[in-house]
């Protein structure tokens, strides 16, 4: 990992090949698929398996939701990597309340022990492995400080920090004065959550944290990781027409990742829907 890095973050129907290489050719420096859940791997779906397909060299991690061992052992037994692989990432964040009935997104928070095997798992496969998470499931359990509870005792390579809960939508301000104690836990934490300026990357820096990830301002402006580094953004038409190119090298991908991408590439963050990511 570098000093300090920007990722792009794992979008439902936007993350896919095109939109990944855009970004990583206009500065991010780590992409994420899609979450996609590991019942639907095992059971070799074809759909599902294309979610997590890394066609080209962009640097990516594939996002699972997951919370069943022996499935995950299953998985990583037939799993090959391709060369933009960089390793695993387990979804703690998402709230949607279907997830969080089958005990997968927050609401694997608590279960510290169950999180800390899976993370084993793929790291004894010889594979890094990440988590991303909010600050708990609800305000009560922020307020138990359940995020530092897993911190402390997950042994994962590093640690995206969505600082909502998982009741709070993207109306409501990030809580950025979390940052400093999870540094202190000695893990890699990586910062999520209303970062769209250069002024905003600094003072996350000055926190102490190890990077960024960009969601929903990176699909409204894919430079934006290039903005962010102190360089010249491009335009948004160029973008666009780069975006085009890109999808005719994956004929395969759905046609709504393409919808998605044009319909906002260019709009604001209130044009997004609620849940596009955890």
């Amino acid at each position: 990992m570098k000093d300090f890095e920007f990722m792009l973050a794992p979008m439902e129907d936007y993350t896919d090949n095109a939109f990944r290489e855009l970004c990583f050719n206009h500065g991010a420096d780590l992409t994420f698929t899609e979450m996609t859940r590991l019942t639907g791997l095992i059971r070799n779906n074809k759909s599902t398996e294309r979610r997590i397909e890394i066609l080209n060299n962009v640097p990516t991690q594939i996002q699972l939701a997951a919370k069943n061992e022996d499935h995950l052992k299953l998985f990583l037994k037939k799993f090959k990597p391709t060369e933009g692989f960089q390793g695993i990432n387990f979804n703690l964040g998402c709230p949607s309340p279907h997830l969080i009935k089958i005990g997968l997104g927050c609401a694997l928070m608590k279960r510290i022990s169950k999180v800390n095997r899976l993370v084993q798992i793929v790291k004894n496969n010889g594979f890094s492995c990440s988590i991303k998470m909010r600050l708990g499931l609800n305000q009560y359990e922020k307020e138990k400080f359940v995020y530092l509870n897993l911190l402390k005792n997950v042994d994962a390579d590093f640690f995206i920090i969505h600082a909502r809960h998982g009741k709070e939508d993207y109306e409501s301000k990030a809580d950025d004065k979390i940052y400093p104690e999870c540094v202190d836990t000695g893990k890699t934490i990586i910062a999520n959550g209303d970062i769209d300026s250069v002024e905003k990357v600094n003072y996350m820096k000055k926190l102490g944290v190890k990077g960024v990830m960009i969601g929903r301002a990176a699909v409204c402006n894919p430079s934006i990781f290039e903005q962010l580094k102190g360089h010249t953004s491009t335009d948004i038409k160029t973008l666009k027409s780069e975006y085009v190119s890109l999808i005719k090298k994956y004929p395969h991908i759905n046609n709504k990742y393409y919808v998605n991408i044009m319909k906002r590439i260019g709009s604001t963050q209130n044009a997004f829907p609620e849940q596009v990511m955890g």
